[in-house]
């Protein structure tokens, strides 16, 4: 195994196990998508986990360390399309108020475009 620093992410098994977090990452929100879209309501666990998980992975791919796995960037955008349809037409039921229903949507489309920017960057330079 080879060591090219002293940082916490600089050897061959720190990267091998950051590729292992972020695809268990990947893996849960393509399942989350992949199954029932209640599970995906906004009151829902993965309703609240799925963005969660985006943040992460966009977080750690803007580190740039060896062993970042991330999906392509017309899954991110499918996944999108698929969480906010169905975050649109349940929210209502919730009851929120005007202004958070206006601040959570800005945000959960900035989560998806900001990784989506990510992995079409990364793309990119492959």
């Amino acid at each position: 195994m080879g060591t090219w620093g002293s940082g916490n992410f600089d050897s061959d098994t720190a990267a091998d196990h950051l590729a292992d977090v972020m695809a268990r990452l990947i893996t849960e929100v393509t399942e989350a998508m992949a199954g029932d879209p209640v599970e995906i309501e906004p009151d829902e666990y993965w309703g609240v986990a799925v963005p969660c998980n985006l943040e992460i992975l966009h977080l750690l791919a803007q580190q740039g360390h060896v062993g970042t796995e991330l999906p392509k960037a017309a899954v991110v955008a499918e996944w999108k399309t698929a969480f906010m349809a169905v975050w649109e037409s349940t929210i209502d039921g919730l009851g929120p108020s005007p202004a958070y229903k206006d601040e959570r949507r800005a945000v959960l489309t900035a989560t998806f475009d900001r990784l989506t920017q990510t992995c079409t960057a990364r793309e990119a330079d492959l």
